[in-house]
């Protein structure tokens, strides 16, 4: 029987609730599937750069207990390589205490098949539907802002990225937006050369991931999408903090939806002279910023303009408040405005995130090759009014986003004021420029859910904080009884 994506999700899937008696979360198991597949399709290949003494063969004919020490053994050896095999393996740690349901899961689970046989789509839909499901039943930690697929797709659709282009995301999280730019590019140019095709898959896609677990994740989900080689610098993600140095090159497209919340720990800023304490805050010097804050979400922002080379184009998830806070935020509004062609605004439901509540904006911007004029409009679509999603009983679908994609009308854009309606408006950029507070918080409809939202999103919330407790303390129960 022909195996799909959802069944193979299904067959891993089926092992975590075996391996939570284990006290295995949802994010280790993943991590741990992550490790073990790495090393069977490395074993697969007539090439395989791991080093035999660590490679698959190498624990998987011994008996339980030998088979946990050696890949213990494999697992601190790897992670202290260079390239592929340390952005996979670096401080990685075998969470699985009982040397039987390793062993199950190797021999009975991932040995069961050629992994190498089965199609880069085949085996990327499954891993990817395997960190959607993660995200979903975590339902807190790294998955709260999972950007939904149809919304990243409409995104990708709208921007158009070409072949010969680089596409970056400074925040990757598991590279939703870079998998659906090089999806995009295979299936908008089936002609594709020899030669674009390897730059498709080694040089047009890069992530930057602050958090390694995360990064690992990134790496894998790309690896088995045919993404990445083996050189240092042929490595699709970065595990580094984006905002920490001015971007070593530029690129062609921007896609990001960056970590939400106001405050972070650190000061960004082109007035430091080098990197020290002062107090309690890390001042970090950012010539090419145009304000200094510890706004992550306006640092963002500062940091995809300068990622962009001329006629670059750039789209980044924003919270509401990036639209009409005071201080820095007027600054980099109204600098936006002046410089760059701000051009499509799209407003966002709540209800589209793992994070109930969430009010989001998506901004496309670019960065122009020659100086702009005055007579340029915003145009804002808002699918928030009269709209409400959820992720389980009512998920956005692409179909909800095909009339804005439309209406964004592909690179050119040519937009007729004539084709006003009620949710897609045009304003004047001037106007914008010269207000008083260059305000993007654009809209005209009542926002009738507004309320609901925050009361649901609270009790969400709530119920998400009680099972999580739960878990744990069944967790330590469990423990407890194997005398632990």
């Amino acid at each position: 029987m022909k195996t799909s994506a959802a069944s193979l999700v299904r067959r891993l899937w089926q092992y975590c609730n075996v391996l939570r008696d284990d006290g295995l979360s949802y994010p280790d198991y993943v991590e741990q599937l992550t490790y073990l597949l790495f090393l069977k399709m490395a074993d697969e290949q007539p090439d395989g750069f791991v080093p035999p003494q660590y490679s698959w063969q190498s624990f998987t004919g011994l008996d339980a207990s030998e088979m946990q020490d050696q890949y213990d053994a494999t697992l601190a050896a790897l992670g202290k390589m260079d390239g592929m095999l340390g952005l996979i393996f670096r401080d990685a740690k075998n969470k699985i205490r009982d040397p039987a349901k390793l062993r199950l899961l190797v021999n009975d689970l991932i040995g069961q098949l050629e992994w190498s046989g089965l199609s880069s789509d085949l085996k990327g839909d499954a891993y990817e539907g395997l960190l959607e499901k993660n995200a979903r039943d975590t339902k807190s930690g790294a998955g709260q802002y999972f950007t939904p697929r149809p919304l990243i797709d409409a995104i990708v659709k709208c921007v158009d990225p070409r072949p010969g282009e680089v596409v970056c995301d400074p925040a990757c999280g598991t590279a939703g937006f870079l998998l659906s730019a090089h999806a995009h590019i295979k299936e908008a140019n089936p002609g594709l050369t020899k030669s674009q095709l390897a730059h498709l898959r080694t040089r047009a896609i890069h992530g930057v991931e602050l958090v390694q677990e995360v990064a690992r994740l990134a790496a894998m989900n790309l690896l088995l999408h045919g993404v990445g080689g083996r050189s240092d610098s042929e490595l699709p993600v970065t595990c580094a903090d984006s905002l920490e140095r001015m971007p070593d090159a530029l690129v062609d497209v921007v896609l990001t939806n960056p970590p939400f919340g106001i405050k972070g720990s650190v000061t960004y800023g082109s007035d430091e002279a080098k990197l020290y304490r002062a107090g309690e805050d890390l001042q970090v010097a950012r010539p090419d910023f145009w304000v200094r804050t510890a706004n992550k979400q306006l640092n963002f922002v500062q940091h995809v303009v300068s990622l962009l080379r001329p006629g670059g184009r750039a789209v980044v998830v924003l919270p509401d408040n990036v639209l009409y806070d005071g201080g820095p935020a007027v600054a980099i509004r109204r600098r936006l405005l002046e410089d760059f062609d701000v051009h499509t605004l799209l407003r966002l439901p709540t209800g589209l995130f793992y994070a109930q509540g969430v009010k989001a904006n998506v901004l496309f911007f670019d960065k122009p090759k020659r100086k702009m004029t005055n007579s340029r409009n915003l145009w804002v679509y808002d699918l928030r009014s009269d709209n409400r999603f959820s992720l389980k009983t009512r998920p956005i679908g692409f179909e909800d986003l095909a009339d804005f994609v439309e209406l964004y009308g592909g690179r050119e854009r040519k937009r007729d004021l004539s084709r006003q309606t009620t949710r897609w408006r045009a304003f004047d950029l001037q106007s914008l420029t010269m207000s008083a507070d260059a305000s993007l918080d654009l809209k005209w409809q009542s926002e009738v859910q507004a309320t609901p939202d925050r009361g649901v999103g609270r009790l969400d919330e709530l119920s998400m904080m009680i099972e999580d407790d739960l878990e744990r303390a069944l967790a330590h129960i469990r423990s407890a009884g194997r005398g632990e």
